[in-house]
């Protein structure tokens, strides 16, 4: 009677060690085939926080801005590389496969100048909720040059505290939402984004490209940026443009 009890305890545990060897040797297959991003030391370096259910515009607009900044000779350049908590594919909202570059809970990660926070399915509840993440942002907001989000990626810059003193503005339809989570913050809904100190919050959408090309005039200056929007046939103006700087 005692081997039929031990039995299913037994088979329990075979199973939990097969599912743990077949992670770790994904975690291995991963880590062998994993080709690291070339990053020029001479360059900022602009890291990109993904999740699954990253909204893919508020990733690709900033990230096309920033990669074509190697193509402009006689500026300090971007390198532009994504973070996330995993190194196995992330899956955006829209169904995208993205191999993150680093697992920011384990590698030793280049300094970060500039990080970007696109928006996410879940960037108004269950991300908000990840501390790991959080204290993630926390650290890199001590050293980082700019700290940008799109659309809801305000939600996480706001409740990991870096928004604390500064005015910000997030996706128009969930202002009220952003209002009602964060009442002591400065919130603006009546432009496209705001720039204030190092932390740029943009509406996201199509608007992530005017963000990011906003974030090029500020290092590079207009004409580089007026080139860096033509490339993407973009009619770019930014006194055209609906936003705010505080000075």
């Amino acid at each position: 009677m005692k081997t039929i009890y031990l039995l299913p305890i037994l088979l329990l545990t075979l199973c939990n060690c097969q599912e743990k060897k077949t992670a770790l040797e994904k975690e291995v297959l991963l880590e062998k085939t994993r080709i690291m991003p070339k990053l020029n030391p001479k360059n900022y370096n602009v890291a990109f926080l993904i999740m699954d259910g990253t909204f893919n515009t508020e990733f690709t607009a900033p990230f096309d801005i920033f990669q074509h900044t190697k193509y402009r000779k006689n500026i300090k350049a971007m390198n532009t590389f994504t973070v996330a908590n995993t190194l196995e594919p992330i899956t955006t909202f829209e169904g995208v496969r993205i191999l993150p570059d680093y697992d920011y809970t384990k590698d030793d990660l280049p300094g970060i100048d500039i990080l970007v926070v696109p928006s996410a399915e879940h960037s108004m509840d269950s991300d908000l909720k990840d501390l790991i993440m959080l204290d993630f942002i926390k650290k890199v907001d001590e050293k980082a040059l700019y700290m940008t989000s799109h659309c809801d990626g305000a939600f996480l810059l706001a409740k990991a505290g870096v928004l604390d003193s500064v005015a910000s503005t997030t996706f128009p339809s969930d202002v009220e939402n952003y209002r009602k989570m964060f009442p002591n913050l400065n919130i603006k809904d009546d432009v496209l984004f705001v720039h204030d100190e190092k932390y740029i919050t943009s509406a996201g959408g199509a608007k992530s490209f005017e963000a990011a090309l906003y974030v090029c005039e500020v290092l590079y200056g207009k004409e580089i940026t007026k080139s860096l929007a033509k490339g993407l046939v973009i009619d770019w103006d930014l006194e055209k443009v609906p936003h705010l700087t505080v000075q």
